[in-house]
């Protein structure tokens, strides 16, 4: 996936701006700006709830083709398959290299295997940094940040939701769908 086609949001102070694909609403930020240049726009990555820098020089074609180059690595992209490193002891690449269809399948098998048993605890943990990560970027001077933070590493969505319930609303709502909306959905 480019990074053009990754989903964002944009805040203007405590309001949600845009929301969608990266290329759109970087480009509904400019158009935001044009209008409004004193905005105080910050845009976060949904996967991960880190700010976005967005670079909106130039036409909304160049913006979006800035957007839209990725480095292009090993590995299979049109498969989704990235090739990385992988250090290991020598008795380990044994083993692999002994299991049906080679190391990089058993490794997936494994991961596979992994990933079932986890119940879905290594996504939550995911979800909820992606949370505080936006959290601190707007919500780290509001009422009850500390006490809504504990709520949040604890897996608590109900003293979460109670700890936040005096913040803006798109703040106090973005953070809850960082946090928990996509652990629900998971498969």
């Amino acid at each position: 996936m480019s990074d053009a086609d990754r989903l964002s949001t944009a805040f203007d102070g405590n309001s949600i701006l845009a929301r969608g694909r990266l290329a759109e609403v970087a480009l509904a930020v400019q158009q935001h700006l044009i209008e409004r240049p004193d905005a105080a726009l910050l845009t976060f990555d949904d996967a991960t709830g880190r700010v976005v820098d967005l670079d909106l020089r130039g036409t909304s074609a160049e913006i979006v083709a800035r957007l839209g180059d990725e480095p292009r690595g090993r590995g299979r992209p049109k498969l989704g398959v990235v090739a990385r490193e992988v250090t290991l002891l020598p008795r380990h690449w044994e083993w692999l290299s002994a299991q049906p269809g080679g190391a990089s399948q058993a490794l997936r098998r494994l991961i596979d295997e992994a990933r079932r048993g986890d119940r879905g605890e290594t996504q939550g943990r995911i979800a909820r940094e992606a949370a505080y990560r936006f959290m601190s970027a707007l919500a780290g001077n509001l009422s009850g940040f500390e006490e809504a933070t504990r709520a949040l590493f604890a897996n608590d969505e109900i003293g979460f939701f109670r700890q936040a319930a005096g913040w803006p609303a798109d703040i106090r709502t973005y953070t809850q769908e960082l946090a928990w909306s996509a652990v629900r959905t998971e498969d």
